[in-house]
């Protein structure tokens, strides 16, 4: 992967990096919530269906809310207010977490007077995760091969940022990953947290899905500390689950399925 553009690529994701002032990002909620409502109130003359007026008043309390100078996200909405924000996805309702860019000099010796400021104005708005980095000292070890990235990293005394930014990210937008491995590749697969096991064998192909049978399940971190899979076995942490299964962050996962050739339905 190409360390330059990865690192710019997170560096503009909405959810980990505002680049406009939080007032502005209410401003355009707010002109897609006036767009909303002003559509269905043109329908009123006509009158509205039920589901219309509820979506009318769902739209009306959220508008309330962002006039407030107050973010979405905060807000306590009921299950059919959930439904219309679905529907109209908002910019601040995204979960947020703070990066704070510093001097290479103020990250690696982990003294800066601005870090307090930043985090005690965070915990003021709703708080969140904040994260100091060194955009400097991020686009120096991308130009560097792995060992001279590592000897720096160790020189410096800190390490880079980026795997915790990208952690909090997953975590943040309640992602996690899960592995299949075969002799020959391993692959990685993104699902939500929550997620059954039918549904994250569907990530892999949707046939998976419906013929799903069980999974054969070992966490990465068991794997790690005894080697390889027969230890894991052997060490009874290696085990058979159904379809109730929610898929933990980091299991390798082995799925049985069979899929009938029964013609379309």
């Amino acid at each position: 992967m190409d360390g330059e553009s990865a690192f710019s690529r997170l560096l503009t994701c909405p959810v980990l990096c505002l680049s406009l002032p939080v007032s502005e990002l209410r401003t355009k909620d707010l002109e897609r919530v006036n767009k909303a409502i002003a559509e269905l109130k043109a329908k009123e003359m006509r009158g509205l269906t039920k589901d219309q007026k509820e979506e009318l008043a769902a739209g009306e309390k959220v508008r309330a809310w962002l006039e407030e100078d107050k973010d979405v996200r905060h807000g306590d909405w009921s299950a059919r207010e959930v439904e219309w924000l679905n529907a109209n996805p908002l910019i601040s309702a995204k979960p947020v977490a703070y990066l704070v860019n510093l001097t290479e000099k103020a990250y690696t010796t982990k003294k800066s007077k601005w870090l307090p400021k930043v985090a005690a104005w965070v915990a003021e708005h709703g708080g969140g995760p904040v994260i100091p980095f060194s955009g400097s000292f991020e686009s120096r070890l991308t130009d560097m091969p792995d060992d001279e990235a590592a000897k720096a990293q160790e020189e410096a005394g800190a390490p880079s940022a980026l795997p915790k930014i990208i952690r909090t990210g997953f975590s943040h937008i309640q992602l996690i990953y899960f592995f299949t491995a075969g002799e020959d590749e391993v692959k990685c697969w993104q699902i939500r947290k929550g997620c059954k096991a039918p549904q994250a064998a569907g990530a892999i192909h949707t046939d998976f899905e419906r013929g799903f049978i069980c999974a054969e399940v070992m966490h990465y971190e068991d794997l790690k500390e005894l080697g390889n899979e027969a230890a894991v076995k052997s060490g009874g942490k290696y085990r058979q689950e159904g379809k109730l299964y929610t898929v933990l962050d980091g299991d390798v996962i082995y799925f049985k399925f069979n899929v009938t050739s029964t013609g379309k339905k």
